[in-house]
This record gives structure tokens, C-alpha cells and sequence, in this order.
């Protein structure tokens, strides 16, 4: 009866632990936030503007790594990276030299907006008014590619002691996102630009333990630990930005497009080119990426329109 009457109380215990860990839940939770501004899209939006605004359209950036998360016990459904590379180009796009180098088009929803339309005049033609609509604006420049490759594991390393039973450890992994992103002329159907960028993610655990004997038949153990990852998806932003950046710059450089002021151009030119001409892939402080390129050098102009 009284091991009854004990068990009984130890749940009556347990269960009020577990209701008061629950009902704080959302005391103890964060607040969501607008997503801070990176680096990258700082420098991006610095970019001096266009003597002329493009139009571009954005179909697809897909994740073409076939990568899934890696999962030491099961296998893993989720994908490695993001699929909203799309969303991430068009608001690189639109963050260029503050919303001066392009005018985006919407072609990722491009049924719906079809659909919509289709709605609109349908109900126009029923209710007599048949005024049609403006025709849709077209792109002078497609922007393409996608996320080409994960790479897990690149770079794996720690380092450990441990003296009288007590001790420490860290480790280390490091992972690489790589981008490619192209300027298509709709006209020719010619690729005018081609940039290749990569990021390089880190993951670090750092812990520390005791294991001690400080009594006869007293055991002293204890266990911390802390991890810390970079998050896949802020890299792969990163990567797209710095992407879109060396887009325009090198767009710049060939003579495909220009700066409406040429001085404040050629500085940002000169900038770029002494980064990425110092090492074939230069890793740029801060928030940004590392660059390398590869692209048509003809000084033939794309269309704006």
C-alpha cells in the first residue's frame, strides 16, 4: 500500500512538472522578426545605378544537388537545401542598387496571373464593358540557373583533453553551397553573362564533461555542450546576392550594360576585379561569398527592354 501510495505521488509529481513545462511554452518562445539585412545585401543595394533600367524575367532557380539532409539513422526526406531559390533571385533582383537595375517580371506564378486575367476579361465581356486589358510586359533578359551542388563534409576536424576526469572537446565540419547563375538574351536566345558562386557553411560543438570518483562509491558526472550551425538557407541567399552582384559587375565590365555615372562605375569595377584576380576563388570578408567566374567576354550589349 505504501509503495502504492509513493509510485502515485511521483506522478502526481511528474505530471504537474510536465504541465508547467508545457504551459510556458510560448512565454519562453521568440517573437517572429523581419529577417535581418546580410552583408551581401547591403553591398548590393550600394551598387550605383543603371543608365538604363532592364526588365528581367525569372522562371525557376531549382535546387538541381538531389541532396537530402543528412541523417546518421534514418533516411532523410528533406531536402539539403532550400527550394525557394526562385523567391531569393527575384529579391536579389529588386534589392539591386536599391530597386534601380531592374524591373522583374512575374513568370514563377505565371498561370495564376494567366488565370486571373482570364477571369477579369470574362467578367468584362458579361457585364458589357469589353475595354481589354494592357498586354502583359515581356522580358529583355531571362535570369536562369539554380543551386548546382551541396558538398557535405568538405572539411571535418576538433580537438580534445582530458586530465583526472576532466575534460573538453570540440569539433568542427565544414559544408559548401554552390550557385550558377546566367543572363539570357530573350532576343537571340544567346547567354551574354555567366557567374559561378560557392559558400562555405560551418558547423562547431564545443563540450565538456566531469567523471570523477568523490566519494567511496560517489560518482560525479556531468555533461555540457553547446552547437552551433550556420543555416543552410542564409547561405544559400548569400551565395545568390553575391551571385546577382557579380552579375551586374562583370555585365558592366564587358560592355553589356553600363553605369549611369562611369566614374563611380569603373571604382566599383576596379574593386571586383582586384578581389577576384587575387586568388581564382577569393573568399570576400564578412557576409559574402566566394566568387569565381566564367562568362562571354563579347562587348555586345543586352537589351534593357
Amino acid at each position: 500500500m505504501w509503495r502504492l501510495a509513493r509510485t502515485a505521488g511521483l506522478l502526481a509529481v511528474a505530471g504537474a512538472l510536465v504541465s508547467c513545462t508545457t504551459g510556458n511554452v510560448e512565454s519562453i518562445g521568440q517573437k517572429p522578426e523581419i529577417m535581418p539585412e546580410l552583408a551581401t545585401t547591403k553591398r548590393l543595394k550600394q551598387l550605383p545605378p543603371p543608365n538604363q533600367k532592364m526588365t528581367v524575367a525569372v522562371y525557376d532557380f531549382s535546387d538541381q544537388t538531389g541532396q537530402r539532409k543528412p541523417d546518421e539513422n534514418v533516411a532523410a526526406l528533406s531536402t539539403a537545401v532550400t527550394q525557394g531559390g526562385a523567391a531569393i533571385l527575384v529579391d536579389a533582383a529588386f534589392q539591386a542598387g536599391r530597386g534601380d537595375w531592374f524591373k522583374v517580371l512575374e513568370r514563377k506564378g505565371l498561370q495564376d496571373l494567366l488565370q486571373e486575367r482570364k477571369i477579369i476579361r470574362s467578367t468584362r465581356q458579361q457585364f458589357g464593358n469589353g475595354q481589354p486589358l494592357n498586354p502583359l510586359t515581356f522580358g529583355g533578359i531571362l535570369l536562369e540557373g539554380g543551386i548546382i551542388s551541396y558538398d557535405t563534409n568538405r572539411l571535418t576536424g576538433g580537438l580534445g583533453a582530458r586530465l583526472l576526469g576532466i575534460g573538453g572537446n570540440t569539433e568542427y565540419r565544414a559544408d559548401v553551397v554552390s550557385v550558377y547563375l546566367r543572363a539570357v538574351s530573350v532576343k537571340t536566345g544567346e547567354i551574354v553573362q555567366s557567374v559561378k558562386v560557392s559558400k562555405t557553411l560551418y558547423s562547431l560543438q564545443l563540450q565538456a564533461n566531469v567523471f570523477k570518483f568523490v566519494g567511496v562509491e560517489e560518482i560525479l558526472e556531468m555533461d555540457a555542450g553547446v552547437t552551433s550551425n550556420e543555416p543552410t538557407q542564409v547561405a544559400v541567399r548569400q551565395a545568390i546576392e553575391s551571385a546577382m552582384y557579380a552579375l551586374i559587375v562583370e555585365g558592366a565590365q564587358d560592355a553589356l550594360w553600363a553605369f549611369a555615372d562611369s566614374q563611380a562605375g569603373q571604382k566599383v569595377i576596379d574593386t571586383y576585379r582586384e578581389i577576384t584576380e587575387r586568388e581564382p576563388a577569393k573568399t570576400v570578408k564578412g557576409d559574402a561569398a566566394e566568387q569565381t567566374s566564367s562568362a562571354p567576354r563579347s562587348p555586345r550589349a543586352a537589351s534593357p527592354s
